[in-house]
């Protein structure tokens, strides 16, 4: 086989691939074989049939045909190896006229990643908040947990901010009702925010067995976008009643027998949590100054396939209603034009930070071990709440291992970087990161540990 390679831009290339026909002759044999198992010819068992008397049958043509198809996408597929080339989309294939006999000769235009010139990552330098554990951060902690041992208890006054108020909601639009925007017996804390808009602010003061009656977007259903009177009434008003913190309360709610043990153990948690926020910030600003500092163009058709995977969502769940979308994209204060040019602008970020996480995993020579994939299947899976073998069927059923392997290996190029960046809070101090994204010394280690525990 020959194949030779034209740059059509630095995102596109064309292959041009010549098969000699010769080569075709294991995938005539196995078209052969096939077809006899599947045509009946008088005298010859099934599978039996001579090729002359199956190509007499089927036509010679139509078999060239059937081989050609089955055996491009492999054909393609060594070109793409043999010429080391980085495709990143769907091939558009176009085959020449066939000739029995004659070399196979077909075109393949393919997306392809640019070439990439990486700074020194050790020249990058960012700048996040540090972390600092107020003795509020503490007490809403306590707090929180105290509140999940908390009851309700009823009272006898107007709804304020913090009560629990059970509601039977209406919607009414031009005057008729909105079936699928009324609900009874809704439990809401007032203040959260959590539901409609504007339902907070007209509870306020309302007494139970009483009604509020205000307007409103709806954000879903028929009439998703439109303005509705929406009528809330207050079934009944609860507080919760929190349990005295004090070294009962430590016991009943905790491993600790008293109070101070509890909030030293909080006080841990919550810098725990202020660590992982700061790692979080760290990661999400050295990526940032990546995105600036490296400059490449972006291959066009997988944005646009991006683009359109992230607006088929909203389109599919409001039922591929162009009305609904729009008045969904209204209610958010959008217009189509608006959404578009933010679809295509999250793309773009998208697809810039995969190619260029790649590029860095291929220049540090990022490898993922099996137990690292598996560790993420179940941490994803446990987000998800389903077993890691149902999480993994499903990711093979829609063809997605490669994708979450590539995430995880992003991930480890991203850490990477942030080992040899520097990296200082607005105290100026510096901060070291070794603790949450490691450290080449520890990757190499790693390694080296698999390494032994393989020959073993």
């Amino acid at each position: 086989m020959k194949s030779t390679v034209e740059q059509l831009s630095p995102t596109r290339v064309k292959l041009n691939v010549e098969v000699p026909f010769e080569e075709l002759s294991g995938d005539f044999d196995r078209a052969y074989k096939s077809l006899a198992q599947q045509i009946r010819i008088p005298g010859f068992r099934p599978g039996k049939a001579p090729a002359k008397l199956i190509e007499a049958r089927v036509g010679r043509q139509a078999i060239l045909e059937q081989v050609v198809n089955d055996a491009v996408p492999a054909k393609y597929s060594q070109a793409v190896t043999e010429a080391e080339i980085k495709a990143i989309s769907q091939p558009e294939i176009d085959l020449a006229e066939l000739v029995y006999g004659e070399p196979v000769k077909f075109t393949a235009e393919v997306d392809v990643r640019p070439e990439i010139e990486l700074p020194e990552f050790s020249s990058i330098a960012v700048e996040v908040d540090p972390i600092e554990i107020a003795d509020a951060d503490v007490e809403e902690e306590l707090d929180n947990l105290r509140g999940r041992f908390g009851t309700l208890v009823g009272v006898d006054r107007g709804v304020t901010g913090g009560d629990f108020v059970s509601l039977d909601l209406s919607a009414t639009v031009g005057g008729e009702t909105v079936e699928d925007a009324s609900t009874e017996g809704l439990s809401h804390e007032v203040g959260s925010d959590t539901l409609i808009e504007g339902l907070d602010e007209a509870l306020e003061g309302v007494k139970a067995g009483d009604s509020a009656t205000f307007t409103s977007k709806l954000v879903a259903g028929d009439h998703a976008g439109e303005d509705a009177e929406i009528t809330a009434k207050v079934n009944s008003v609860k507080v919760r009643e929190l349990p005295e913190l004090d070294d009962e309360f430590a016991q009943m709610a905790s491993e600790f027998d008293t109070v101070d043990e509890l909030r030293d153990s909080v006080r841990d948690r919550v810098a725990d949590s202020k660590k992982y926020e700061q790692a979080g910030a760290i990661r999400d600003a050295v990526l940032e100054q990546l995105l600036d500092t490296v400059d490449f163009p972006l291959p066009e058709s997988v944005v646009a396939d991006e683009v359109e995977a992230v607006q088929h969502q909203l389109v599919h769940a409001l039922g591929h209603d162009d009305a609904q979308v729009d008045r969904f994209l209204e209610a958010q204060g959008k217009t189509r034009e608006e959404w578009d040019a933010e679809s295509k602008a999250d793309a773009e970020k998208s697809v810039r930070t995969q190619l260029l996480l790649d590029a860095i995993a291929d220049a540090t020579e990022v490898e993922v071990a099996q137990d690292e994939l598996t560790q993420q299947i179940l941490m994803q899976s446990q987000r998800y709440g389903i077993a890691p073998q149902e999480f993994i069927q499903q990711l093979q059923n829609a063809n997605q291992i490669g994708a979450l392997y590539a995430d995880v290996r992003r991930n480890k190029a991203l850490a990477e970087v942030i080992g040899e960046v520097k990296v200082t809070d607005t105290n100026g101090e510096t901060i070291d990161t070794k603790a949450f994204f490691g450290s080449a010394d520890d990757t190499e280690s790693d390694e080296a540990e698999t390494d032994e525990a393989e020959d073993a």
